[in-house]
């Protein structure tokens, strides 16, 4: 047997999120239905990471087991005829037998984009937060600043996972304007449930005004999922990349 690592690329818009769901459309879905086309016997894929639902990926890690002689680069476009537009694999690289997507990767990096002005954008809509408000760039910046390093972050994770271990190295979190859009770029060596969409959330609260520095710091420390006020929906959110 052979395992493949794939990259793949996906608009997250119209699917609940990447893990298999029954009877509801799911990237782990569209993959294992190509994937199981293509080989023409039922395959399986192991994810880098779930992401929730209307979530985007640049660059998810998936991998699968073959006995199938096809090599990994016609693998590529072989799949890309056979997913729908939304899903698209990338990369295709063969990879030792141990290697894991999940376990095996030091980190990931996370992008998320906030529209900021007074009139929507339908191009723009399905991948950013639409917000009306005026932030303060240097005071969503201070608030990153907080936040860097390695921390217990269970109060900027969400309820419903079975992690145990709550602590993360939040390696980098840069807020960046480019004209009328701010791009919030957060990498660690892990993310828990929800946790860059809520950091967003607090960020932006931060830049209202709705939060100060000091605040941020004491709902870190506090370790109280309730202290985070503001989650950010998912549109705005892109996996980048897996860091292997």
């Amino acid at each position: 047997m052979r395992k493949l690592l794939l990259v793949v690329q996906y608009d997250g818009t119209d699917y609940f999120g990447f893990q298999r769901q029954p009877a509801l459309p799911t990237i782990q879905g569209e993959l294992e239905d190509a994937l199981s086309q293509l080989l023409g016997r039922r395959t399986t894929i192991t994810g880098a990471g779930r992401t929730d639902a209307g979530v985007h990926a640049l660059g998810q890690s998936v991998t699968f087991e073959t006995d199938s002689p096809i090599p990994a680069v016609r693998t590529v476009a072989a799949l890309n005829a056979l997913l729908p537009d939304a899903v698209a694999v990338v990369e295709a690289t063969e990879v030792p037998e141990s290697f894991h997507p999940r376990y095996g990767a030091l980190g990931k990096l996370y992008g998320y984009r906030i529209l900021t002005r007074a009139l929507r954008s339908p191009f723009i809509g399905r991948y950013a937060w639409h917000v009306t408000w005026e932030l303060d760039l240097d005071a969503m910046r201070e608030a990153a600043g907080v936040l860097l390093g390695e921390h217990d972050f269970v109060a900027f994770s969400s309820s419903g996972s079975s992690v145990e271990d709550t602590v993360r190295e939040l390696r980098r979190l840069d807020v960046e304007r480019h004209g009328d859009m701010i791009e919030v770029r957060a990498e660690a060596n892990g993310f828990l449930y929800m946790m860059v969409r809520r950091i967003v959330g607090t960020l932006v609260d931060a830049g209202r005004g709705l939060v100060t520095v000091d605040e941020v710091r004491e709902v870190l420390r506090s370790l109280d999922r309730t202290r985070v006020k503001t989650m950010a929906p998912p549109q705005g959110l892109t996996l980048i990349k897996v860091i292997y």
